[in-house]
């Protein structure tokens, strides 16, 4: 419902307030005091400008009477989601409604919350008497939190189109923008179709056999011949076999690191906001595969404890926990998250640690309690490679700045592969991943441990 600013002052004052005069009402202006300059040297022209003036006044309180004869020419609404998608592109519409006997040009300036950082978002047109029109544009919010969005501002020209009237809907609302859940929609319905190797994710054979019995069936030709059922087979008179489905009901817990860290930008997003993606994505599939899931988040202490589970509600909690999540720029506990594991997570799980090593000590402080947690659990550590470092390394240095820059990239990309063999060397799986890569990379590794009976 459309409501004016200033629906609380005189009419007086909210008629000026909503009128504007336009670029021609000027030129036309203009063409009139050099006529008048004209008449100077001319005078016999001086009663013709008269005319011409008074023809102009005449002309522009028409042109106010046909935007002002009706008190809601336009209406118009701001159609937006309840809530936005971290890191997507988020479709906004606003339904217009010109109801002027004539065709109305009308030009719609939309005020999107400040984050956005977007002040020309407007768009022209003429529309049609009595017809409606809706406008699209997309929103790509980078950052969880609470969005604000302004007033819907309309300008009408009138038919000779010297002044505009200006209509303001106040469609003010707050919407809250949660991690991307707009991909993990689309991940189910790819999932549904059969197409997620469209998405990069990988069809994986399965090796060996899960130990969760499924049916006994008709041997068919391409049966393991290890899994004949001979008592079966001799009540049947005919082979039968032993079919088997993955397990299911496997913990998978996904422990983020909120310290200084992964504070670090990246495409406009930090990286914990990658890391919380790539969190909802995981758990959504462990869901769907029959899995547990749950989540830990830590920094200088343990924030968040979310039990692994595999309820139908288990995806809206995790949804929700993860909004709230925010770094606070400290050093992360790592012994204090073995021990909060040690004592609250007694079933052997897979733990996705999603932080960001950026040198070999830096792990190597750490390693130590990852090492005592790869004893209990399936460890996978999921760090961030630099991308920008490419195109430092790929550049030809033309002075000793250039030199040492390049040096200290080569430095610190080396250094994350060092990471990952050292991890490795401790039983521990890793990704180093590209922060745009990390869904698909960390859903593939969750999909390859299945495929080898690892959980």
């Amino acid at each position: 419902m459309s409501a004016n600013r200033q629906s609380g002052s005189s009419p007086i004052i909210r008629f000026f307030k909503g009128l504007y005069l336009n670029n021609r009402f000027f030129i036309t202006l203009a063409l009139c005091v050099l006529g008048f300059f004209v008449c100077f040297i001319f005078d016999e022209y001086y009663y013709l400008m008269q005319i011409v003036l008074m023809a102009v006044v005449i002309l522009l309180f028409l042109d106010i009477v046909s935007v002002y004869r009706q008190r809601k020419g336009i209406v118009a609404a701001r159609n937006c989601p309840e809530r936005l998608s971290n890191g997507d592109q988020n479709t906004i519409s606003i339904t217009v409604t010109n109801r002027y006997p004539f065709a109305a040009r009308i030009n719609i300036v939309e005020e999107v919350p400040f984050q956005f950082q977007k002040r020309n978002l407007s768009f022209k047109m003429t529309l049609g008497a009595d017809r409606s029109e809706v406008f699209y544009y997309d929103l790509r919010p980078t950052q969880r939190g609470i969005y604000q969005f302004g007033a819907v501002n309309i300008y009408v020209s009138g038919i000779l189109r010297l002044i505009s009237r200006r209509y303001t809907f106040d469609n003010h609302k707050d919407v809250a923008v949660y991690p991307s859940f707009i991909e993990m929609h689309k991940y189910e319905l790819m999932a549904a179709s059969h197409r997620l190797t469209d998405y990069g994710i990988k069809r994986i054979r399965r090796i060996g056999h899960a130990t969760e019995f499924d049916q006994i069936k008709h041997y068919t030709i391409g049966d393991d011949p290890r899994t004949i059922n001979y008592k079966a087979t001799a009540r049947m008179n005919q082979l039968m076999v032993n079919t088997y489905q993955e397990e299911k009901s496997q913990p998978v817990y996904c422990l983020i690191d909120k310290g200084r860290t992964m504070k670090m930008p990246f495409n406009e997003m930090t990286l914990l906001d990658y890391a919380i993606n790539s969190t909802l994505m995981v758990c959504s599939t462990a869901l769907n595969k029959g899995d547990k899931a749950g989540l830990i988040t830590f920094s200088k202490n343990i924030d968040e404890v979310l039990p692994a589970e595999r309820q139908r509600r288990q995806r809206n909690k995790i949804l929700e926990t993860l909004y709230s999540q925010k770094t606070d720029f400290k050093e992360s506990d790592y012994e204090r998250l073995y021990t909060t594991i040690r004592r609250k997570v007694t079933q052997r799980s897979l733990m996705i640690l999603y932080t960001n090593f950026e040198t070999v000590n830096g792990m190597r402080r750490q390693l130590r309690y990852l090492s005592h947690l790869a004893k209990d659990h399936l460890v996978l550590v999921a760090f961030f490679l630099n991308s920008e470092f490419n195109e430092v390394l790929e550049s030809s240095p033309v002075n000793l700045e250039d030199t040492f820059r390049k040096g200290m990239a080569e430095k610190l990309s080396n250094d994350k592969f060092l990471i990952v063999k050292e991890l490795n060397r401790h039983g521990i799986h890793t990704i180093l991943s590209k922060p745009e890569n990390l869904t698909i990379n960390s859903i593939n590794k969750y999909l390859e441990f299945k495929s080898r009976g690892l959980i």
